[in-house]
């Protein structure tokens, strides 16, 4: 049984990293004025942020890049590879990305084995996603096979089938009125597109019907019918 985290929770490490980067520029830029020397205004300190940069030089784009991809995870975690797509839409060479997202992951921003497991808690546990769908959800956001292979790993057989008769239990009442096969229609297929197998969902289905006192024969006749 896995232990159930927070999505959000997950981003905090990225605020902290990203406020220290900045805390760092900011103590260099007062070094910088110091040395320097001379009035607020001949610093540049008097005039507005956006006209320091248009006045200065243009930003590398390693430097451009460590922007985009600090803001980004300020927001919430990413995947190596949607920070990579997201850097290449935006126009960054490969080589200048590829560079600044392996000192990312050196550092622990990047890391696709912890976004893998938050993902799986979060989404099993907030959305009742089974293994196969939280499997697919991953391969769409690039994380490597194995590493998702590790993370619904964790989530074993039993606590799926617990939460799936959760889902069908909450579903329940809104089904009262329907007619024997349409109600296990409705059920199981609700599963289904949460990616629980067709043996899990319709086993789990006919049990919270018969607890309901649908007829154990006729629902069997049902299920030998589709």
């Amino acid at each position: 049984m896995t232990r159930r985290t927070e999505w959000p929770d997950s981003a905090d490490g990225i605020h902290s990293a990203a406020g220290d980067a900045e805390t760092r520029s900011g103590r260099r830029g007062g070094r910088g004025r110091e040395n320097g020397g001379g009035s607020a205004l001949a610093s540049g300190e008097g005039e507005p942020a956006s006209s320091r940069a248009e006045a200065g030089p243009p930003r590398t784009p390693e430097e451009q890049a460590r922007a985009i991809c600090l803001r980004l995870l300020t927001g919430s975690p990413r995947t190596r590879k949607q920070l990579e797509d997201a850097l290449r839409r935006r126009g960054i060479p490969d080589e200048a990305a590829q560079d600044v997202l392996s000192r990312f992951e050196d550092v622990g921003l990047i890391n696709d084995a912890a976004f893998a497991d938050a993902w799986v808690e979060s989404r099993h546990h907030g959305r009742g996603l089974a293994r196969r769908a939280l499997a697919r959800e991953l391969r769409t956001k690039g994380v490597d096979s194995a590493l998702i292979d590790e993370a619904v790993g964790r989530l074993d057989s039993e606590q799926e089938e617990s939460t799936a008769r959760e889902l069908v239990d909450r579903k329940l009442r809104t089904t009262r009125g329907l007619d024997r096969e349409k109600r296990l229609r409705r059920l199981a297929g609700m599963l289904a597109r949460k990616g629980y197998s067709e043996g899990l969902a319709l086993r789990v289905v006919r049990q919270a019907l018969e607890e309901e006192g649908e007829d154990p024969d006729l629902l069997e006749e049902h299920l030998r019918e589709d």
